[in-house]
């Protein structure tokens, strides 16, 4: 069975998501089914991680059709258990087609042939820059971080960006110590300035709920509380001034197929 929910209210009138069943599924569950339904078709390059996961969890369920595409050269690829880096011999054994990884970013993606690029962060800020290079300054960091990757291009230049994190205030930050991939810039119009092709990033799925950047000042707003989280735990676990959309509203908690597929997906084990 799944959870259901619905809105209530405290009472000192703090608007409340109803509480999901105990055994029906995780926070990580909740965000990875969330972030899946994001992708219909199309195509979407693909970090690996939490946006692998979700992906193919799209593409398994109620998005066949989408094409996957990973920074190694794997067009179409259809892993049956999550690849475990981007050099996994899975998407190339299941890809429609492997090319090299210069033709994959000069060819496909920095001119704006894919529709969406889905990326994990480290950190991010209210303006959706995200940061997978160093926590602290960049001279003397405290932790230095994977690094960037194929990142800053596919959030450059893909039709749009979904980005999939685990919030807390140690990764949602007023300002990232390191601007690795932009989302907004400093706010509206630096996009424009930089010459970004796409438009940056459309959602923000975390284990609380989706955060979208408001059509004017382009920061991010929650739109979206996922069943039995609460605005004030959003809120605390934002390093900014977190603003709720006048129409906040509840996820539709994962149904059962959703929940299947997923853990077909995560609950095997490689020979």
């Amino acid at each position: 069975m799944t959870a259901s929910g619905g809105q209530s209210t405290s009472t000192s009138g703090e608007l409340l998501m109803s509480a999901p069943s105990p055994q029906s599924y995780t926070a990580d569950e909740m965000m990875t089914v969330a972030a899946a339904r994001r992708l219909r078709g199309g195509s979407c390059f693909v970090g690996i991680g939490l946006p692998s996961l979700a992906a193919n969890l799209a593409r398994r369920t109620h998005a066949p059709d989408l094409v996957l595409i990973y920074e190694s050269g794997t067009i179409g690829a259809k892993p049956d258990l999550p690849p475990l880096s981007i050099g996994d011999g899975v998407l190339a054994d299941t890809a429609d087609s492997v090319v090299s990884v210069p033709e994959i970013f000069n060819y496909w993606l920095q001119p704006g042939r894919i529709d969406v690029g889905f990326l994990g962060a480290a950190q991010i800020d209210r303006y959706a820059n995200i940061n997978t290079t160093v926590i602290g300054p960049y001279e003397d960091p405290k932790v230095r971080l994977p690094g960037a990757g194929g990142a800053p291009e596919i959030a450059a230049s893909c039709g749009e960006v979904t980005v999939i994190v685990r919030q807390s205030p140690r990764a949602f930050v007023d300002r990232v110590d390191f601007v690795t991939s932009v989302g907004f810039g400093s706010g509206p119009g630096d996009r424009e300035r930089l010459g970004l092709r796409g438009r940056g990033p459309r959602t923000v799925i975390t284990d609380l709920g989706i955060l979208e950047p408001d059509p004017v000042t382009c920061e991010l707003v929650l739109t979206h509380l996922h069943p039995g989280v609460t605005l004030e735990r959003a809120r605390a676990a934002t390093g900014w001034e977190l603003a709720a959309a006048p129409g906040l509203r509840e996820t539709e908690p994962p149904a059962d197929h959703e929940l299947a597929a997923l853990r077909a997906l995560t609950g095997g084990h490689r020979s």
